[in-house]
């Protein structure tokens, strides 16, 4: 992995609970990490979100097919429902 250095500023007491946690010698391991998770985290909640939408966008289609379909009867249900076979019929 291609490292590039930055320069951050943070507060003080979070720096000292940083060094207190890994040590000074692990910071840059340990932001990298955490960093890598929020920014997963955010990219997972973003698609959702737009998952989310799309969804609800759709739903209406969805819900106007199906009642379409409520209308239907299925020619010889009843006989399939019995466990007939319905597909050879004389």
């Amino acid at each position: 992995m291609n490292a590039v250095r930055m320069n951050i500023t943070i507060p003080e007491d979070l720096a000292h609970r940083l060094d207190l946690l890994v040590g000074p010698r692990k910071r840059s391991r340990f932001i990298a990490e955490a960093l890598k998770e929020r920014i997963e985290r955010m990219e997972h909640d973003k698609l959702s979100k737009v998952l989310e939408d799309g969804y609800k966008a759709r739903r209406g289609e969805g819900l106007s097919i199906a009642r379409d379909f409520d209308q239907l009867t299925i020619e010889g249900w009843d006989e399939y429902s019995k466990g007939k076979d319905i597909s050879r019929r004389p």
